[in-house]
């Protein structure tokens, strides 16, 4: 049978990492020989396994490792990092190595390097100077030059996946986010609240995932105050945020139901097309705002305080607004761009969007993703972003409760 020795180290009993890599083995088909097992005794520390995973085919072998690799198992013979030239752009080699979203370094020429700007679903790129030591960086497929030197296989490469240390549990911790409508909400938005205040007065970067819905339930006026208070340093956003908010700043009603009253007014449906308009008369959002025809808003504040946003389009939008990036893949580079510096990130009532941000953010960002649907934070988790705390609530009762958390 083909075989090969793997390892796992850390707090792999609190982390479900043991019995995961066993559940992937014998789910796969392949069996196992647990040879070494060292389990911490204290808080402080780490337990190690050593395990022979065997299969009967090399190909099978093959692919219960490269499930393993994405949990942070390692081949305990360790190689060096294998390398192939990309043969055309946006072309990977055959077996070029599929990226996580966990730290990954890579053994290159004696050194352990960090794969920079690690994200899900990329290629691991080696950039060699004159003195043969190495950059690793992550690469989308469609960014691939030819001529680039592409990590192959799975020798060489070692995963850390965040892990649930031992003691007392916070909101944030990995893998402590299971989906339910019945989670104690205030202690939950207690603790997001003073995750942020943490993470600000430390100089840090919080992110917003915006959707419309924070316009239609009154909640955008809050949404404006964190902006203007410096809570938030960057908004991702569709047209329909944009758009729903600059009508509800120039008509005060959204979708063409008034905000404050919930009543349908007359004619109130062509609301959002007279504010795409408006804003096309003056040319871009920040024209409008220094011309004086938008004067409050989401999309005001972050021109009145320098916050920059993404607006990335759809096939569906009305418009949409000039300020609309419609090159998806030019709008997927502008939010990789600001996700690099972020701390945290908060997904609201937007399950596109939200999957989006999730796809490029490195699991070492805490993230919430806050929607009325538990469909949206099950296949946000479903797509990679194990480390997201999900929290299903309507919007209305959220921000509001944030807020007012925030203030104390």
């Amino acid at each position: 049978m083909n075989q090969r020795e793997i390892e796992l180290f850390g707090h792999i009993i609190d982390s479900l990492i043991l019995p995961k890599t066993l559940d992937i083995i014998m789910d796969q088909g392949g069996d196992f020989k647990i040879i070494d097992l060292n389990v911490g005794k204290r808080k402080s520390d780490v337990s190690r396994a050593k395990i022979i995973v065997s299969a009967d085919s090399p190909s099978l072998l093959n692919q219960i490792l490269d499930e393993l690799s994405e949990i942070g198992a390692t081949i305990s013979a360790i190689e060096e990092v294998k390398l192939v030239a990309s043969p055309n752009d946006k072309v990977a080699p055959d077996n070029f190595y599929s990226t996580t979203n966990h730290v990954t370094h890579v053994l290159h020429n004696g050194n352990w390097l960090l794969v920079e700007n690690i994200e899900m679903d990329c290629m691991i790129i080696i950039d060699i100077d004159e003195n043969n030591s190495g950059k690793a960086y992550c690469k989308p497929i469609g960014r691939i030059k030819k001529g680039d030197l592409i990590v192959v296989g799975r020798e060489g490469i070692r995963v850390t996946p965040p892990e649930r240390p031992r003691g007392k549990q916070g909101v944030f911790e990995f893998m402590n986010s299971e989906v339910s409508s019945e989670k104690p909400l205030m202690s939950i938005i207690e603790n997001i609240a003073s995750e942020i205040k943490e993470i600000k007065s430390r100089g840090g970067k919080i992110a917003i995932v915006g959707g419309p819905a924070i316009v239609h339930t009154g909640s955008a006026d809050l949404m404006a105050k964190m902006i203007k208070e410096g809570y938030i340093d960057v908004v991702f956003a569709g047209n329909a945020l944009a758009t729903h908010d600059i009508e509800n700043a120039l008509y005060g009603t959204s979708l063409g139901v008034c905000v404050k009253t919930g009543e349908v007014v007359s004619r109130g449906h062509t609301h959002h097309m007279r504010a795409i308009n408006t804003i096309n008369g003056s040319g871009s959002i920040k024209e409008a705002v220094d011309d004086g025809t938008l004067t409050g808003g989401i999309m005001y504040e972050c021109i009145k305080n320098n916050v920059p946003f993404v607006l990335a389009g759809s096939i569906r939008d009305d418009g949409p607004l000039p300020d609309v990036i419609t090159d998806v893949i030019e709008a997927q580079e502008m939010m990789r761009e600001y996700s690099k510096d972020v701390d945290m990130v908060i997904m609201i009532a937007t399950m596109l969007h939200s999957i989006a941000t999730g796809n490029i953010l490195p699991s070492r960002v805490k993230s919430v993703c806050v929607d009325i649907n538990p469909a949206t934070v099950t296949k946000l988790a479903d797509r990679g972003s194990a480390q997201v705390l999900s929290v299903v609530t309507d919007i209305g009762a959220f921000l509001p409760t944030l807020y007012n958390e925030l203030e104390k």
